[in-house]
């Protein structure tokens, strides 16, 4: 962990996968803001928590509707958006705002890395190029 402890908002309709992903956090110094499994819970709570990292599964309980919870969270300035997905095709080609995706099944050391990667972004660093089995959106990539 860089130092600079995250809150994120997990977006993950499988308990279990939210879960440990909410163990995982935690191990790695951030804090977990919420789970939820669907879109209005999600949009609900991100506006409410304004988590500074919302980690969002694309196909949720109510159906694929992620791509919209990304567009919805990552309007707020202060969200950064991750897809964690092993369907990464069925994003947009702006990635409907978000930052990027890490790739289901995904390890603990990528989301770690992934989050160590966003935070440097966030405090304006150039952290380099993005951590394995993560993508970047389009916009980001020529940016990097």
């Amino acid at each position: 962990m860089t130092g600079t402890s995250l809150r994120v908002l997990i977006v993950e309709d499988e308990a279990f996968i939210a879960l440990e992903l909410e163990c995982l956090l935690e191990e790695a110094g951030h804090v977990p803001v919420g789970i939820a499994g669907h879109s209005a819970q999600a949009i609900a709570l991100g506006r409410d928590q304004r988590p500074d990292v919302a980690l969002v599964d694309v196909h949720l309980v109510d159906g694929p509707t992620g791509i919209a919870v990304a567009r919805a969270l990552s309007a707020q300035p202060e969200t950064t958006v991750l897809f964690t997905t092993a369907n990464a095709k069925r994003l947009p080609e702006d990635f409907a705002g978000a930052a990027g995706v890490i790739a289901k099944p995904y390890s603990e050391r990528v989301v770690r890395a992934a989050l160590a990667y966003i935070a440097g972004r966030r405090q304006g660093g150039d952290p380099g190029a993005p951590p394995d089995g993560v993508t970047l959106a389009p916009d980001l990539q020529n940016r990097s």
